[in-house]
Order: C-alpha cells, then sequence, then structure tokens
C-alpha cells in the first residue's frame, strides 16, 4: 500500500513556496505566516497595555516602570518555537486565535508585578482592533523590509544594463514587424523607469488602523471612562505603531487601503510580467545569448543544445499567479456585510502567497538576467537586413522640405511606401533612391550617411531620464 504523506514527519508541504521554493521565500514568513500573525497580535496587546498606562487613560491606575515595559515587550520578541506551541494548545482550547494570545500574555504576568494589571490585556478591544493593526504591521513589514527592496534590485540591474546597452543598436518590432530602430539600452531602460514609478508609489501607499471597539463607536470605552478622548487616545496609539489611523469605520478596519496597495504591487507585476516576455522574446531572436551556468545544469532531457530561459518563464507564470491572488484580495476585502462578517479572516491568510509569488518571479528575474549576454553581432545583422527602416527617416525628411517649398517633393510617404512595403530593401537600393530624389545637397548627404544601425534618433541619450533612484 502507497504511503500516506500527510502522516509524515516532517510534514510535507502543500504548496510549492513552502516546499520547492523556500528558500527564495523564506523571508516573508517573518512577516506574513501564522505565527507572524500570532506575533503581530502579542506586540499590539501589550503595547496597548503601555499606551493605556503610560497616557492615563484608566484613572487610578500607576504608570509602568522601565523594567515592566521592558518585561511586556519581552513577550513578542522571545515568541519562538515554544510559544507557538504553546499558543496552540491554548487556542485548541479556546477556539479562539485572539484570545489564546490574550490569555498567552496574562500567563507571563503571572508572579510579577504586573499581575494585577493582568486584566488591562485586551481591554475594550474587539478581536479586530487586535487583528486590523496586526495585519498592517504585518503587510507594511513585508513590502518595506523584503518585497520593495527585491523591486527595487531588478530595477537597479535594468537600469546598470539600460546604461551599459546605451548605445548599442537594435531594430524594433511593432506588431511584430521591423520597425523605427532604436538601442537595446533605451528599451530596457523604459522598463526600469516604468517600474521606479510603480516602486516610488508603492512606498508611499499608506497602512491604515483602526481600535475603537465592537463596532466603531467606543462604547465600552466611554461607558467605562467617559473622562477620557478615547478618539485622542485611538489616534496616538495607531500612530505610535507607525500606521495611519482610520477614525470611521464599522467593527473592522475597512482595508481600502489593502485593495489600493495590492492593486499597485498587482500593476508591478504586470510591467514585470511585460519583461519577462519581451527577454524571453529577444532570447528567441538571439539577440541575449544564456550562461548556462546562470540558468541551470540542464537545458533539455532530450535536446542536448538548449539553454531554456525558465528564469523567465518561472517569472511570468509565478507573476501571473501573483497577480489573480493580489486581485482576489482586492475585490474581497473591501466588502463586508453591514457591520462585519469574517470573509475578510479567512482571505487575509492569503496574503503570504500573493506576495510570496511575486517575490519567487522577482529573484528568477534577477538570476535570468544576470545571465545573459547581448549578442551585438546578431542585432547588427538583423539591422542590415532592413534598410526599408529608413523609409520613415527618407519621407520625413521629403515632408519638411516639400511643407518649405522645395519642389520634387510630392507624395512622399506614397512614394516610399512604393519602394519599401512588403519588400526588402538593400543600402545599395535605398541609397540609389535617396540620390535620385533631387534633394539638397545637405539633406541628401544627410539621408546618405544613415544606415538602420544609426537611425536611433535620442535613444541613447534619453537614459539620462532614470534618476538615481533606479541605481540603487
Amino acid at each position: 500500500m502507497a504511503h500516506t504523506f500527510a502522516d509524515l514527519t516532517p510534514p510535507i508541504a502543500l504548496t510549492p513556496l513552502d516546499g520547492r521554493y523556500r528558500a527564495q521565500v523564506a523571508p516573508l514568513v517573518d512577516h506574513l505566516s501564522e505565527a507572524a500573525l500570532n506575533r503581530c497580535r502579542i506586540i499590539v496587546e501589550v503595547e496597548w497595555v503601555i499606551h493605556l498606562l503610560d497616557h492615563g487613560a484608566i484613572p487610578g491606575l500607576r504608570s509602568l516602570t522601565e523594567d515592566e515595559r521592558a518585561l511586556l515587550r519581552a513577550i513578542p520578541e522571545d515568541f519562538g518555537a515554544e510559544g507557538i506551541a504553546e499558543h496552540a494548545a491554548i487556542e485548541r482550547e479556546t477556539v479562539h486565535d485572539v484570545k489564546a494570545v490574550e490569555y498567552y500574555i496574562k500567563r507571563r504576568l503571572a508572579g510579577t508585578s504586573l499581575e494585577p494589571l493582568a486584566e488591562i490585556v485586551h481591554i475594550y478591544c474587539t478581536s479586530e482592533d487586535v487583528n486590523n493593526l496586526s495585519y498592517a504591521l504585518m503587510v507594511k513589514g513585508a513590502i518595506e523590509q523584503v518585497w520593495l527592496p527585491a523591486l527595487q534590485g531588478v530595477i537597479a540591474d535594468l537600469a546598470a544594463l539600460a546604461r551599459e546597452t546605451a548605445e548599442v543598436p537594435m531594430l524594433s518590432r511593432t506588431h511584430g514587424q521591423p520597425a523605427t530602430p532604436t538601442t537595446l539600452g533605451k528599451e530596457i531602460g523604459v522598463f526600469a523607469h516604468r517600474l521606479s514609478r510603480q516602486a516610488r508609489r508603492i512606498a508611499a501607499d499608506e497602512y491604515l488602523g483602526k481600535i475603537n471597539g465592537a463596532t466603531g463607536t467606543y462604547a465600552a470605552h466611554a461607558i467605562s471612562v467617559p473622562g477620557t478622548d478615547w478618539e485622542e487616545v485611538s489616534r496616538t496609539f495607531v500612530e505610535h505603531l507607525g500606521l495611519t489611523w482610520n477614525p470611521l469605520t464599522t467593527q473592522i478596519e475597512s482595508h481600502d487601503w489593502q485593495a489600493e496597495l495590492y492593486a499597485d504591487v498587482a500593476r508591478a507585476g504586470r510591467i514585470l510580467h511585460n519583461l519577462a516576455t519581451d527577454v524571453w522574446t529577444y532570447i528567441s531572436m538571439g539577440y541575449f545569448r544564456q550562461r548556462l551556468s546562470a540558468q541551470g545544469g540542464t537545458g533539455s532531457s532530450t535536446m542536448p543544445h538548449k539553454v531554456n530561459p525558465i528564469r523567465f518563464e518561472n517569472a511570468e507564470a509565478n507573476l501571473e499567479i501573483s497577480g489573480a491572488l493580489l486581485d482576489v484580495l482586492g475585490q474581497t476585502l473591501v466588502t463586508s456585510r453591514l457591520q462585519r462578517d469574517l470573509t475578510d479572516s479567512t482571505t487575509q491568510r492569503n496574503v503570504g502567497p500573493a506576495i510570496g509569488h511575486s517575490l519567487l518571479a522577482i529573484a528568477n528575474l534577477r538570476k535570468g538576467l544576470a545571465g545573459l549576454d547581448v549578442d551585438v553581432e546578431a542585432m547588427a545583422a538583423d539591422l542590415d537586413a532592413n534598410w526599408e527602416v529608413l523609409g520613415e527617416a527618407v519621407q520625413s525628411v521629403m515632408r519638411t522640405l516639400g511643407v518649405q517649398g522645395a519642389q520634387g517633393m510630392d507624395n512622399p510617404y506614397e512614394r516610399l511606401k512604393d519602394l519599401t512595403r512588403g519588400q526588402r530593401v538593400t543600402g545599395e537600393g535605398m541609397r540609389e533612391f535617396i540620390e535620385g530624389l533631387g534633394l539638397p545637397q545637405t539633406e541628401a548627404e544627410r539621408l546618405l550617411a544613415l544606415s538602420p544601425a544609426t537611425y536611433v534618433g535620442y535613444g541613447p541619450r534619453l537614459l539620462r531620464h532614470l534618476t538615481d533612484e533606479d541605481r540603487s
């Protein structure tokens, strides 16, 4: 009888992020795992105790000593394997994860000077007060400390490649057809510029939080201690956590900030997806060569000659998965029936996979880009085989001369169309055509000196629009 993998120890991973790709996404475990959620809940709970006592929110209670503050803050700092197991055991009894956090903290206050104040833990709070702040801290940490630095890394890689290849001419393709030449560096720079803009946008995104009770009215607060300005206590606490205060909510924080952030992250992912497919195409055209050592040991199980662009294909697929999950998160989280339903609870537990697949894609893109060599000769040969792309240059000069009053410049577009559309033109053929136009000497010399490789306009200098931020 076949083994039942579900019974094996250590547990077999169900998803590739926790199995095959664990190493690439491991940094997210500190931010977006279930253990990270509970650690953040502990942080919120103990900081709430400290905040209430330090701000005299409840009259008649003493303030904390420095040692007591240190004791409280050590509880989340010491939350490791033993603490995770203990919390899980408590949760099996309470069948409520946030209540288990409350009891976990109270156990650590037993026998200390804070034991008489233990009932302050979770006072005036509904579970969502703790959860919304915890998720905001988790997502903020994951984006700012892990995901955004990874995105900035690939931006820096692209900016460096763009500058290195700023002068390398390349045949463009619009609609898949030969078009006005560009430079490889300028095209790579477009992606660096697009992603840099998204990175700045994401870095400026807000992370909102609230702590205002069961239905957002401060009812328990006001009835217990009517003399305290609970809105001010709430605002200063949320801002103390490094978050933006949301003053008007139902039982839940509305999650609109999450939808906004996830839309931005998904958009950045779609630009990265565009990069992956374009680089894949350039590889297939021979513009890039892949170094085998950077891509992997075996290209094909049956065709020994192949070096497959697996890094870019992996990135493409993972960005599609990430984008789909981020879209679902954004669509689901902005809706909650009346003052509260629980759909957001299970939905938010999938933030980790959504960001994880994106982080995995970025890692593969960076490895793929690091393993590329530019084939300048292949690009030069492609340019030399497509002299018809100079048709734009010639007809544009003719149009300019025509509107300036020069004779013999009639129907420039149509004349170039007859020469170039649907057929290849050699350099000799293009020069013969130019010589037969009767152009003024200056314009004639300028066009005769032109080749597909030199018809790149401002391409190289446009990279000055990449900022210093793109280098880091």
